[in-house]
Parts: C-alpha cells; structure tokens; sequence
C-alpha cells in the first residue's frame, strides 16, 4: 500500500484533436489537474501500469463500429491499467488491493466500486498478463482457426501484441509449422530467434505471395489475421482446402483508414475456407477457460508475455505512435 500523503494534482493525458493523417504527439497533450475525488461507491486509485494498444487509434476518430466509446477531444483518454486501492468504499476492496479497469492514460482515477476486477495472481502471475492481448490471441488461435495438430499456420502481425502470443498459443495447440508476418527484417529475427516461430515474412522484402509460396510450400491451414489488407489477401491465396482464417483485427484499416482486403468469395467458395470474425466482447464466457490454460502456461514457462516496459505517463503518447510505426515487440506497457 502507497502510505504516502496523497498530492493535490496530478498527470493525465488528453486528446488534441482528431487526427487526419499520421498519429503524433501533437494529438496529445500532458496536462496536471486536480486530484480525482470519489463520490460515495467510487474508489480511489493509483494507477500503476497501462498499456496502450493500436485500436485507440480508431477510438480517436469517435465513435465507430466498436463496442466502446471514441475519445473526445480535449478530455482525458481511457485504455486498459491495473490500479491500486487507496480509497474504498466499506466492504468493497482494502487500499493496496491491485484491481484491473478501464481509466488509463492518468496518475490516480475514481471508478464505481462495480467496475474493477481485482487481480488475481494466483491464475496469472504476472501482473502484465492482466493487461497482455492473450486472450485475444487465445481466441483467434482456439475458437476462430481452430489450429489442430500438425498445422501449418499463419499469424499476421507476428511481432505486435496479439501476434507474439498467438504463435505461442499455436505451438501448444500443436501447429506443426508456425509462420509469422512482419515489418521488418529485425523483427522477423525477434520472431525465429525469440518468440518461437519457424519462419517469417517480411513485408518489405517483396511480394508476400513468393516469400509465403517458399516457406509454406503445401499451403497453410490456419491463419490468425491481426493486419487485414495485403497481408489476408495473399494468405486467402495459399490457404488450403478446408483452410480456417480468424479476424482479429484490422491494424491496416486503422492506420489507413480504409478497408483494402478485397476478398475473393469465389476462393473460399470452392476451397471451402471458413473466414470468422472474433470479437473478444463475443467471447466472454471463454474468459476462465483461457485464464486456466495461460496461467498454467506462465507458471509451467511454456509461455511468456513479450512486452515493452516503458516509465513514467509523459512516455505514452510517443509509445502509442511508435507502436502504430511497428517500434516495438509484444505488449506496450506504461510503469506509472
């Protein structure tokens, strides 16, 4: 528990405007403000750690097609944190308790008591798993591609979030052949040298149809679609028949702004190729189920949660940007 006396200010960020090109931190904007004051039922929380992930930048665009609420301009942003207690309304949670929630992007924070989901590190060890994409790569891998023994499978954006933890979960589903998309040549060595793939594409290195057709000579029978745009196409391309695809996500449409990928129904027609969405919001009741299998996981090292851990809240707006650029490996987390 932080003994400390409280301050009477502290950081948050806000949002500048809606941007219309590439995310800077010109959109952003640290800002001191008054200390939160709970109302009765609220709790008093230090946040400790965020993450920042690449759909906050759809959410700056207001309102869209997703199951939770735009950024507004000129008003704090929100995004996942893990929290500490320091004030509670009686017989709800102790002060130094850690509990998950959804108002980020700030030093201290006031949610209703009903909000929080204490953490408990007894299933996931690691406090980093409770802010980690696993469980939307669980879902990709397990209830959208339905990886089965001796697969071959492709993970788009292997090197993001998501991406670093669906190839893990392949592996253990019992892909046979576990093959991940990326930006850069870097990156596709993190990929084969660290996190356990067998192979890596690498968009910059010419077309994905040739360097797909070298590394997975007999087709792939799973993909888990994280990117969208070029990068499905040419997996529709070399999917086998029978073969099941999972969307994930749509980092090429947020980043450009537009949906680019062009599928061919008459390809997935003929070659039976089931295509899902899977919304995690969709998957709720998966929740105790994945957090049995990832924290066994963690605690027997057959998986682990790539991350980049950066410190203090004045590094979140440049993190943000540089994930959206493809700087960075796995999870981005921010120590506040």
């Amino acid at each position: 528990m932080n003994e400390a006396p409280l301050p009477a200010t502290h950081r948050e960020v806000h949002l500048v405007g809606r941007p219309e090109g590439p995310l800077t931190t010109g959109h952003f904007r640290l800002v001191e403000a008054p200390l939160p004051v709970p109302a009765p039922g609220q709790v008093l929380l230090r946040n400790r750690l965020m993450s920042v992930t690449a759909v906050m930048r759809t959410l700056m665009e207001g309102d869209g097609d997703l199951p939770m609420p735009g950024y507004t301009p000129g008003a704090v942003l929100s995004g996942p944190a893990v929290g500490e207690v320091i004030t509670a309304p009686p017989g709800s949670l102790t002060p130094g308790d850690l509990v998950e929630h959804g108002a980020g992007w700030r030093e201290y924070a006031v949610v209703g008591a009903d909000g929080l989901q204490p953490l408990d590190l007894d299933v996931l060890p690691d406090p980093a798993a409770h802010l980690s994409q696993g469980f939307v790569a669980w879902l990709g891998v397990v209830r959208g591609a339905e990886v089965r023994p001796g697969d071959t499978v492709l993970v788009t954006g292997g090197a993001g979030g998501v991406g670093s933890m669906a190839g893990q979960f392949a592996r253990l589903r019992g892909a046979a052949k576990v093959i991940g998309s990326t930006s850069t040549r870097e990156e596709a060595e993190v990929l084969t040298g660290r996190l356990g793939y067998d192979a890596a594409v690498v968009r910059s290195a010419g077309p994905l149809d040739a360097q797909l057709r070298s590394v997975a000579p007999d087709g792939l029978d799973a993909v888990v679609d994280v990117v969208g745009g070029d990068q499905v196409r040419a997996a529709l391309a070399h999917a086998r028949q029978g073969a099941r695809i999972a969307l994930v996500g749509s980092l090429a449409s947020q980043l450009t702004g537009t949906a680019t990928t062009g599928i061919d129904t008459a390809t997935l027609l003929n070659r039976g190729i089931t295509v899902r969405g899977v919304p995690g919001f969709a998957h709720l009741d998966a929740l105790p189920q994945w957090a049995e299998e990832f924290g066994r996981g963690l605690r027997e090292g057959s998986l682990t949660v790539p991350h980049t851990l950066l410190r203090g809240i004045a590094r979140a707006p440049r993190a943000l940007c540089d994930l959206l650029d493809g700087r960075h490996v796995g999870a981005v987390l921010i120590e506040l």
